[in-house]
């Protein structure tokens, strides 16, 4: 590690001199684009038709509201409309309401749809939250598409006089607009957080499949239970999903209050001047994004945020503060001691296992030369750390190197001092992620 840090390497100044916008995405704004162009043209044939069964509508339309306004947090910072979904879902399927035939077109579902999302969004805008637009499109486009392939079914006599074939086409469509949902989300997450789009599919279907079951077994039923019970099915069979989401809310506002604790006992460690202000928060979104390049589903993702966020905690018990906090600095002993207290520091909570060994082993070489060198013919080589310790080690090191600086000579210059220590400290993939996502963010400034 001999190379000065202050200076750039002549690839990684050619890399930095490219355009934001060869690297900038816009899958968000295609598929806004796209529901924005779908919505227009099923106004206007709405508007030339006129609006099919008014009352009916304006109920369907009013349920989607409700929904919007009681969107719900996921893990990962997703956010979902179940009840609203649930119910643009049921008025893109509906056959009778009574004894009365439903004869609404495609357009306007989607018509119906969109004003119910709009109307559910202004609550948030006026409380300062995010409209989540890409989110609504997604959610429309699959509603889109599931009523312009079922409407024109719907008046089919055989459709409506034979359940099984109904069953069967509404549920084959459902789990189609589920799917679908799906996959544009993950498509989001690939644009939005550079996730490789096989990843982020998994753990959208992960997440999402608990509650998307619950969206489709609604909407059936109110599809199916309106012939019966007349619109008073929209309030009957959207109660368990109310009840459902109710339960996920309060998971998902016990892992944010987790996260939050886990946040302000990083924060120990700035306030006490062992370290530099903002480094773990830094080191830890540094940590995730190569953990993202790298392929890690997010448990492992979240284990991965915990254990950035307080590889640190350890430095609580020195006598001495190092200087600027920064551990790359100091002999691999100390290294080694400051990860043994910070892990111990972590077991006490009972809950967090699994972070503490990711802390405990942040500091262990990927190599062990010493070993290869003095070890006896025969003798077991010692297992290499986790791949999430040696992200840490990696982010941890860079931060110490670069920290709050945003001078892209100084990123490249410290990326190429950690690729002189591949042999034997860092992990060379760990160290070719740093790299690209430092790239990308350097030609961003």
């Amino acid at each position: 590690m001999s190379d000065p840090v202050g200076r750039t390497p002549a690839h990684s100044s050619r890399e930095m001199r490219r355009y934001p916008w060869q690297v900038r995405d816009s899958g968000q704004l295609l598929l806004v684009v796209a529901a924005g162009v779908w919505l227009v043209a099923a106004v206007a044939q709405t508007a030339a038709e006129g609006l099919e069964d008014p009352r009916i509508a304006i109920a369907f339309g009013a349920l989607i509201a409700f929904g919007e306004v009681l969107r719900l947090n996921l893990p990962g910072d997703r956010e979902t409309a179940p009840i609203g979904f649930a119910g643009a879902l049921a008025y893109a399927l509906l056959i009778n309401v009574g004894t009365k035939f439903v004869q609404h077109s495609a357009e306007q579902v989607v018509t119906v749809a969109a004003i119910g999302m709009i109307i559910g969004a202004l609550p948030h805008l006026a409380v300062g939250r995010p409209a989540r637009v890409s989110g609504m499109a997604a959610r429309l486009l699959c509603v889109a598409c599931v009523a312009y392939i079922f409407r024109p079914l719907a008046s089919n006599s055989a459709v409506e006089r034979h359940w099984g074939l109904a069953v069967a086409l509404m549920t084959t469509l459902t789990v189609l607009a589920l799917l679908l949902e799906a996959v544009l989300t993950a498509l989001l997450r690939v644009d939005e957080q550079r996730a490789r789009f096989r990843v982020a599919l998994v753990d959208e279907m992960r997440v999402q499949l608990p509650l998307g079951a619950a969206v489709g077994a609604s909407a059936l039923l109110i599809s199916f239970a309106a012939e019966v019970m007349g619109l008073a099915a929209l309030a009957v069979f959207t109660a368990p999903l109310l009840v459902t989401q109710v339960a996920f809310r309060r998971y998902a506002g016990i892992r944010a209050t987790y996260l939050q604790t886990v946040r302000a006992l990083a924060k120990v460690t700035e306030i006490g001047g062992y370290v530099e202000a903002g480094h773990s928060e830094r080191v830890s979104r540094l940590a995730v994004a190569i953990g993202r390049e790298l392929g890690i589903h997010e448990p492992q993702l979240l284990e991965l945020e915990y254990a950035a966020l307080m590889h640190d905690i350890g430095q609580l018990s020195l006598h001495d503060p190092i200087p600027g906090g920064a551990t790359v600095l100091v002999s691999r002993q100390d290294q080694q001691r400051i990860a043994e207290l910070g892990a111990d520091v972590i077991q006490q909570a009972q809950v967090l296992g699994s972070v503490a060994e990711i802390v405990r082993r942040q500091n262990e070489p990927y190599r062990d030369t010493d070993h290869a060198a003095n070890g006896r013919a025969g003798s077991a080589e010692p297992s290499r750390p986790p791949l999430s310790s040696r992200i840490i080690k990696t982010a941890n090191a860079f931060d110490d190197l670069v920290g709050s600086s945003l001078d892209p000579g100084r990123a490249a210059a410290a990326v190429q001092r950690l690729r002189l220590d591949t042999a034997s400290e860092y992990d060379p993939a760990t160290v070719e992620a740093l790299s690209r996502v430092v790239n990308r963010r350097s030609v961003m400034l």
